[in-house]
């Protein structure tokens, strides 16, 4: 078997293939039948790492085994509708320090063109003892905060990214429907966005600007691919939806590394439920300190 990354950014990987030979063990009838023969080793012809159309081809066949008869449990009843930018960009270089983004300045990554600001004390911590103040903002942008021709030319000014610390508050069993839009800022890339706490299902993907009106008309419903990461096409868009049914706060982020250390990453705040079992549980009393 053979394999190689996807990946559309510079510098991200090598040309890296991974390879992996198979054994099985076989009934003595079929050992006696091929012990004459040897089958000559096929090497496959793998894409080149930056082959969008075909790794895009390749992800969107992929189905879960529900069906027409047995649909899988997609969330159907919307609360939250959200659209959500993923992208590069730039801020101005801090004083006294040498930058390597275009002229002069300091590359940054953002999701509705909020670059997450690491806290000091732990979200989670900060949320279950109720002294959130200071530490985290609930007022997450629900969408972009400039709209603009995403996948266009960009806007002349890519230095407005702000940096923050703010996460999006959900109500327990939140029925969601997130569009992650791919923005040519800097380059259109591929972001692959994971979601901790959850699983998601993918129900539509495609190129260009999303369509608000005409997209939504082609979703899976019946049997979308169940993930935890998805990587956002680039130059595109992908929907997921999921139910909000696991209390606390969940990093979504970028998993290139350099991108998660700029900036592109947010976190979720579910809400606890009504019942006991749907309560964030406390910390355990041997929980060691930051």
């Amino acid at each position: 078997m053979a394999a190689r990354p996807y990946v559309t950014g510079q510098g991200t990987f090598d040309n890296s293939t991974t390879t992996g030979v198979l054994e099985y063990e076989s009934s003595s009838l079929f050992k006696s039948m091929t012990k004459k023969s040897k089958t000559p080793l096929f090497k496959p012809t793998l894409p080149p790492l930056n082959d969008t159309a075909r790794a895009t081809s390749f992800a969107k066949r992929f189905r879960s085994l529900a069906s027409e008869q047995y649909p899988a449990n997609v969330p159907k009843n919307i609360d939250k509708h959200l659209f959500f930018t993923v992208g590069l960009g730039t801020n101005p270089c801090p004083q006294n320090h040498t930058c390597q983004g275009p002229n002069g300045s300091m590359f940054s990554a953002s999701v509705n063109n909020v670059s997450f600001a690491l806290p000091t004390t732990a979200l989670l911590q900060a949320h279950f003892t109720g002294q959130s103040d200071g530490v985290y903002s609930p007022y997450f942008p629900y969408y972009p905060i400039h709209p603009f021709n995403y996948t266009g030319n960009p806007p002349n000014n890519t230095n407005g990214i702000s940096n923050a610390t703010n996460l999006v508050v959900l109500p327990f069993n939140t029925n969601v429907e997130l569009i992650l839009q791919d923005t040519s800022i800097l380059g259109a890339e591929s972001h692959p966005l994971h979601l901790h706490g959850y699983n998601f299902f993918v129900v539509g993907q495609g190129f260009g600007n999303y369509d608000a009106v005409n997209d939504p008309a082609k979703f899976n419903l019946i049997d979308p691919v169940e993930r935890n990461t998805i990587g956002v096409p680039s130059g595109g868009w992908v929907a997921i939806r999921f139910r909000a049914d696991n209390p606390g706060v969940w990093f979504m982020h970028c998993h290139l590394e350099i991108h998660t250390s700029w900036g592109l990453k947010m976190a979720w705040l579910v809400l606890d439920g009504e019942l006991p079992s749907q309560k964030l549980l406390p910390p355990p009393s041997d929980l060691p300190k930051c």
